[in-house]
C-alpha cells in the first residue's frame, strides 16, 4: 500500500517538535506499508502475519496469556466441527466412492453410485454424481443463513446447559459464560463447515471459575443436542417455498484436556490459524473478488459445480424476497456472508490488541508526555516492475530460510 503524508511527534508539555517524518523526502514521495490482507493468494506476507496473530488469539483462549489468565486451560473446553447438510451425492476420496450393489440410475439417467477409489486431490472429488439432482438452491440459501444458524446454535447451547441443571434460562449469565472462537472452511463440495473452540467460564469471564456443575461432559451433551435441534427458516418465496435449514448430521466434539489426553492445544490453534488465511479461490470454492455481472461468472476459473452455485446465487439474488440476503454481492463466496473468524467478546484478546502490542515493541506508540500528529492518504498499491523483482527475491530468500530452520529444528528433535 502506498501512502502520502507526514507524522510529527511533539512534546506534550512544551509543544516542541521532537521528530518529524514526511514522505516528500522519500523516492516517489510515498511510503510503502502492509496491506493487511488476510488471504495468502492476495498477499503472502500479510496473510502470514495474520495467521500468526490468529494463532496467538486462539491459543490465549486455550492456555492463557495476552491478558487471559493461565487457569483457562483447566476449564471445560471443546474443539468442535459442525458441517453443512447433504445437498446431493458427491464423489469422495479415501475409499470406494459410493459403491452400490444394485447399480441403478437416477431419474436423469446417471449412475447412482461410483466404485472408484479417488485420490484426495482428484478433480472429481466433491463434484455431484448428478448435477441435475443436486439441490443448488438449498446449498446457496444454507450459506446465506449459516451465520444465523451459528448464532442460534450458541443460544441453544446456553439454554440446554441451564435447563440440564434446573436453571431458568434467563439466569444462565448469572452462573456461567460460554466463550468461543470459530473459523469457517470450505469443503471439497464447496460447502462451508465450522471449526470452533468452545469454553465454559464463570459469569465474569476468563478470570472467573465456572460453577461446579460445569463439566466437559455436560458441555458436550449440550453441544450435540443443540446441533441436532436448531434450525433457521428461509424467507417464504413463491419460486422456492420456505426451507428449514439445519446443521449436517456429521458432528465432531472433542474434549481438550489440560494434561495432554486429547488434541494438543497448540495444534488446535495452528489448525484454526491455517484456515483463516485461505480465500475462496484457494479452496476452489469461488473467488476472492466480487463479480459485477452475471457474465463475469462465465470467466471465473472454477469447476462447473462451483460455477452453477454462483449462477444460482446470482439468480436468487434477483428475487425481491431474498434482497436482504444480498446474494449478488456475495456471489463470489457462494452466498456465504459471514466472517471467516469470529469470537465471543470474553474468549481472549483481539486483533487490535495484538497489533498495538506489536507497535509498542517497535516503539510506535504515544506516551503521556508525547503527542503525535498524523496526516496520511492512500495514493496507490502494488510494486513497480523493478520493485516486484526485488520483492520476489526477498520473499524467496525468506521462504528458503524458514525451510532450513524447520529442517534444523526437526534434526534437533530427532537427536
Amino acid at each position: 500500500m502506498h501512502l502520502s503524508g507526514f507524522t510529527t511527534t511533539l512534546d506534550g508539555t512544551t509543544g516542541e517538535i521532537l521528530t518529524h517524518y514526511d514522505t516528500r523526502t522519500e523516492p516517489g514521495e510515498r511510503l510503502l506499508v502492509r496491506c493487511r490482507n488476510r488471504r495468502a493468494t492476495v498477499c503472502p506476507a500479510c496473510s502470514r502475519l495474520h495467521a500468526g496473530d490468529t494463532f496467538h488469539l486462539v491459543r490465549a483462549g486455550l492456555l492463557g496469556g495476552k491478558s487471559v489468565p493461565a487457569t483457562v486451560r483447566y476449564r471445560p473446553r471443546l474443539f468442535i466441527t459442525l458441517t453443512a447438510p447433504s445437498f446431493g451425492a458427491v464423489h469422495r476420496s479415501g475409499e470406494a466412492c459410493r459403491p452400490r450393489r444394485d447399480g441403478g440410475r437416477c431419474e436423469h439417467g446417471r449412475p447412482l453410485g461410483c466404485g472408484t477409489v479417488h485420490a484426495p486431490d482428484a478433480p472429481v472429488v466433491g463434484q455431484p454424481l448428478c448435477a441435475d439432482c443436486y439441490d443448488y438452491t438449498a446449498h446457496v440459501l444454507w450459506h446465506a443463513h449459516a451465520s444465523k444458524l451459528w448464532d442460534r446454535f450458541v443460544i441453544d447451547v446456553r439454554r440446554r446447559l441451564a435447563s440440564s441443571v434446573g436453571l431458568v434460562q434467563s439466569h444462565f449469565a448469572q452462573h456461567a459464560r460460554l466463550s468461543f472462537a470459530r473459523v469457517a472452511e470450505y469443503q471439497k463440495r464447496a460447502a462451508v463447515h465450522v471449526h470452533a473452540v468452545v469454553r465454559l467460564d464463570g459469569p465474569d469471564g476468563p478470570g472467573d471459575e465456572p460453577p461446579a456443575w460445569g463439566t466437559a461432559e455436560l458441555l458436550t451433551d449440550a453441544v450435540r443436542a443443540a446441533a441436532e435441534r436448531v434450525l433457521v427458516h428461509t424467507p417464504c418465496s413463491l419460486a422456492v417455498g420456505e426451507l428449514a435449514l439445519r446443521w449436517g448430521v456429521q458432528l465432531d466434539a472433542r474434549t481438550l484436556h489440560a494434561h495432554g489426553d486429547g488434541p494438543d492445544d497448540d495444534a488446535v490453534a495452528a489448525y484454526v490459524a491455517k484456515y483463516v488465511t485461505k480465500g475462496a479461490s484457494e479452496t476452489g470454492a469461488g473467488t476472492d473478488h466480487p463479480v459485477s455481472t452475471s457474465d463475469d461468472i462465465d470467466s471465473v476459473p472454477v469447476t462447473e459445480h462451483v460455477r452453477t452455485l454462483m449462477r444460482t446465487c446470482w439468480r436468487l439474488g434477483g428475487l425481491p424476497e431474498y434482497e436482504p440476503l444480498r446474494l449478488r454481492a456475495w456471489t463470489h463466496t457462494l452466498g456465504y456472508r459471514g466472517h471467516i473468524l469470529t469470537k465471543s467478546r470474553a474468549y481472549s484478546t483481539t486483533y487490535a490488541a495484538l497489533r498495538a502490542e506489536r507497535a509498542l515493541r517497535m516503539g510506535h506508540t504515544d506516551t503521556p508526555d508525547v503527542v503525535t500528529e498524523r496526516q496520511w492518504r492512500y495514493v496507490g498499491s502494488g510494486h513497480s516492475p523493478g520493485a516486484a523483482l526485488i520483492a520476489a527475491g526477498v520473499a524467496d530468500d525468506i521462504t528458503e530460510s524458514r525451510r532450513l530452520a524447520k529442517e534444523a529444528a526437526k534434526g534437533e528433535r530427532g537427536r
